[in-house]
């Protein structure tokens, strides 16, 4: 079912080398300089504790660490976000203000709308109605006035 696996000698395989190729000399960067100590050697310090122990070993100054600039107070992002914040305040309250006075506006154009249109008709009915005697003009007693083939006779 399987067919036979062949046979061969170790001679007869075939061998691959692969060969190195040389990295380039732009790719190599060279290596950083250290620099090194001075050849002092520190003395050897002895230290005695409190329960009698004896500690040797070299003193190693105390590596200071380098000053931090100082920071302020607040932050300038802090005090850009405070500002930005002042200045929407303040032109949301223009705004309201702004909404306000066109409302209050509005309003009193309304009324004075009304109080023409009181004024006016208060005229017209005085116009209208009559305020007492008659100014000039004939004066015809309807009454007495007679229609005769649709004709006015006074």
């Amino acid at each position: 079912m399987y067919p036979e696996p062949a046979r061969h000698t170790p001679a007869e395989r075939a061998v691959t080398a692969y060969q190195p190729a040389p990295i380039p000399p732009s790719v190599v960067h060279p290596t950083p300089i250290v620099p090194v100590q001075s050849g002092h050697v520190p003395a050897v310090a002895s230290i005695v504790l409190p329960d009698g122990r004896i500690v040797t070993g070299y003193a190693i100054d105390a590596v200071r660490p380098e000053p931090v600039a100082a920071k302020p107070a607040v932050s300038r992002t802090a005090v850009n976000v405070a500002l930005g914040g002042v200045g929407f305040l303040a032109a949301c309250g223009g705004l309201l203000l702004l909404t306000s006075f066109i409302a209050a506006l509005t309003a009193f154009i309304g009324q004075l709308i009304i109080l023409a249109a009181v004024v006016f008709g208060g005229w017209i009915a005085l116009q209208v109605l009559g305020a007492g005697g008659h100014q000039g003009g004939t004066t015809v007693n309807i009454r007495k006035a007679t229609f005769k083939r649709n004709h006015f006779h006074g």
